[in-house]
């Protein structure tokens, strides 16, 4: 089993909803076994700013598919969540899944990359992630606590405590 990170945001709809849902999701994935889920975030877009706040949540997954079928799994998801892929980049949508990390693996191809490009940077994603593995160290040895010292929360808040 490979332990994995997924991150979980929603600012359409019933976002709370939206994020329950993905996480039951997830864990009726065959070869998927949800660990702990942090509590629900409420952030402000980190694109376009006339859109609705976002809830978000980091979930720990141990897993026997590889990288790929995970993402076909995640976007299996999405799709079933009523997310339509658009051009636009950080958009409004019902639910978005990314991939944060799959164990030590450090990949690039055009559909995946892992770790996730901007995780290190994403106040709504380090925080609901440290919240699950503090101690948490990257593929790259970079520990999550030494990135929190730099990332602000940005009115990141608590939504719904896990």
């Amino acid at each position: 089993m490979i332990r994995a990170f997924i991150a979980i945001g929603s600012n359409l709809g019933d976002s709370v909803t939206q994020a329950q849902n993905a996480i039951t999701a997830l864990s009726e994935i065959d070869g998927v076994d949800v660990i702990k889920a942090s509590s629900l975030y409420s952030s402000t877009p980190m694109g376009p700013q006339d859109q609705p706040d976002y809830i978000n949540a980091v979930v720990e997954i141990a897993t026997t598919l590889s990288p790929l079928d995970l993402l076909d799994c995640t976007q299996a998801i999405e799709l079933a969540h009523g997310r339509v892929r658009k051009d636009e980049r950080w958009g409004p949508r019902t639910l978005d899944l990314d991939i944060l990390l799959y164990g030590d693996l450090i990949h690039d191809c055009e559909r995946l990359t892992v770790p996730h490009y901007g995780m290190k940077v994403r106040e709504f994603v380090l925080y609901p992630l440290a919240e699950i593995a503090p101690d948490f160290i990257l593929p790259d040895q970079t520990a999550l606590s030494s990135l929190l010292q730099d990332v602000d929360r940005n009115g990141l808040a608590i939504w719904q405590q896990s």
